[in-house]
């Protein structure tokens, strides 16, 4: 299931990501990203409203589709997972890269600066995989995190602690 969702993840380049606003309502926009397996990286602006209310909580939910010419051919990832800024120099650099790779259109221009833009992440944490291909409303779905998913190999801690959710 885990490669399924990360190959669903892989042809996409939009995602809609919502967010809780103070006042309790959601607030869902359209932002571009990319991804290492389950982890997603996408840039937003530091003065942006969603900035702000991932600073209040972190939870987020995404949703990755795009609409098919045939209803039953509809695959889709929709996740809860946990967003944060990319602080680490290493890091940034590395989801800048993967984020040019993934948008040509960014290549023209330099990484922003932490004071012009917050380059976050998204853990996936609750993963729904819809494949409309196994018959209309099919869907999977597979908890990351603390127990894990049973198929998954055991974690291994890297530099970044998030090891479990790359596929390479």
């Amino acid at each position: 299931m885990l490669e399924k969702a990360v190959k669903i993840l892989d042809s996409h380049r939009t995602m809609a990501i919502a967010t809780n606003r103070p006042d309790g309502w959601p607030q869902n926009t359209v932002v571009g990203y990319a991804n290492d397996g389950l982890l997603i990286y996408f840039m937003i602006s530091r003065q942006s409203q969603k900035f702000e209310n991932i600073q209040n909580d972190n939870r987020v939910a995404l949703a990755i589709a795009k609409e098919p010419a045939d209803f039953h051919q509809l695959k889709a990832v929709f996740a809860g997972a946990e967003a944060s800024e990319v602080t680490n120099e290493d890091q940034r650099q590395e989801a800048w890269r993967l984020l040019t790779n993934r948008h040509p259109n960014l290549l023209d221009y330099e990484m922003p600066t932490q004071s012009e833009a917050a380059l976050m992440r998204a853990i996936c944490r609750h993963v729904s995989i819809l494949d409309f291909t196994k018959g209309m409303g099919h869907a999977d779905e597979l908890t990351v995190g603390v127990g894990g998913v049973p198929a998954m190999e055991a974690r291994r801690l890297d530099d970044w602690g998030l090891s479990e959710l790359r596929t390479k």
